[in-house]
């Protein structure tokens, strides 16, 4: 079912919870407009960290289906769709989601957090 390979997501989720839980990284609790022009200031302003780097570029070499598909898992995550509706949140996914979607997903404060409860939601899991 997942073009995405457990260990580099596995790696990703690790890497999110690392940028996240830095003092210096401080993330809205809502939105201040509905473009979420927000997130791009926030990823600016930490541009040269480390995993934030690391994040984006493990994004970047992804083909633009297992980007949509780390989006969906996170829509799945946080409750957007359950996992039946699987095919139906990749293809929602696809197109501008998954072209920007390292900032998209890096601008969400539980990351880390929906990955993984999507993850397990879908059968999968980091611990194994």
């Amino acid at each position: 079912m997942l073009h995405v390979p457990i260990e580099l997501l596995c790696g990703i989720i690790d890497k999110s919870r690392e940028f996240q839980a830095k003092e210096a990284v401080v993330l809205p609790d809502s939105l201040l407009s509905p473009s979420e022009d927000w997130a791009l200031q926030i990823l600016a302003d930490h541009g040269q960290d480390y995993c934030l780097r690391e994040i984006a570029a493990a994004i970047g070499e992804m083909s633009e289906r297992q980007r949509a598909e780390l989006i969906a898992i996170m829509w799945i995550g946080r409750g957007d769709y359950v996992p039946e509706e699987w095919e139906q949140a990749v293809g929602d996914a696809l197109g501008d989601y998954s072209i920007r979607a390292a900032t998209y997903l890096l601008a969400h404060p539980m990351i880390s957090d929906h990955l993984e409860e999507g993850l397990l939601a879908l059968g999968y899991s980091c611990q194994d």
